[in-house]
């Protein structure tokens, strides 16, 4: 399993941010690997190499870190999709372009995708205060949103319910996601992007 805090040299100062990044990142491999419950913040020191009490100065609690990582990881993804909004290409060139992001991410972070489908989506009650609804992952589903109004607007995908469409889309390229990490694709999952784009194309578009 890979832990982060080997990224930086024994002795080296990092600022109070960058150490909270990584114990956030280090906390992403082990709650996607060992799962919420069976992960205590004593195994995220002892990976960070740190004391239990430093841990709890960065984050009070193992639900506040949780939260936190919810939130970091939606904004990862949401980054990343903002950028394709910003293109001035077709509708369908888009969607490819998020499909070949998504699976990317699976294929090289797979921690970043196993913590939603793992940690939050198995696991809502640690989520319950202060995550309701999309409020926790708002930067990724509000690009999601902006790409199908847009889309919308230029008259390339048809009119929809949001949801009925991000349905469709996000659970299309989770699915694959999920089967190729369970090793049941027969090719690789890169060489889904085109006939999974095409796909999603075909039932959206205007």
């Amino acid at each position: 399993m890979k832990l982060y805090y080997n990224n930086t040299k024994k002795g080296a100062k990092v600022s109070k941010e960058e150490k909270k990044e990584l114990i956030m990142k280090t906390a992403l491999n082990l709650f996607a690997d060992q799962g919420f419950y069976n992960t205590t913040i004593a195994d995220i020191a002892k990976a960070m190499d740190m004391s239990v009490g430093n841990v709890y100065n960065y984050f009070p609690s193992k639900e506040s870190l949780a939260k936190e990582l919810l939130i970091y990881s939606s904004k990862r993804f949401g980054d990343e999709i903002r950028k394709i909004n910003e293109m001035d290409i077709h509708s369908k060139e888009k969607i490819k372009k998020i499909v070949e992001l998504y699976f990317n991410i699976s294929i090289n972070e797979p921690e970043l995708v196993d913590y939603f489908m793992r940690v939050y989506l198995s696991n809502k009650e640690i989520f319950a205060n202060g995550c309701e609804g999309m409020l926790c992952v708002s930067a990724f589903v509000t690009e999601i949103m902006i790409f199908f109004e847009e889309g919308v607007r230029r008259k390339e995908l048809k009119n929809q319910d949001f949801f009925a469409a991000f349905g469709l889309f996000m659970g299309y390229i989770g699915g694959l996601a999920f089967l190729n990490k369970e090793g049941i694709l027969s090719k690789n999952l890169i060489d889904y992007v085109k006939p999974v784009s095409e796909n999603i194309y075909n039932a959206l578009k205007a």
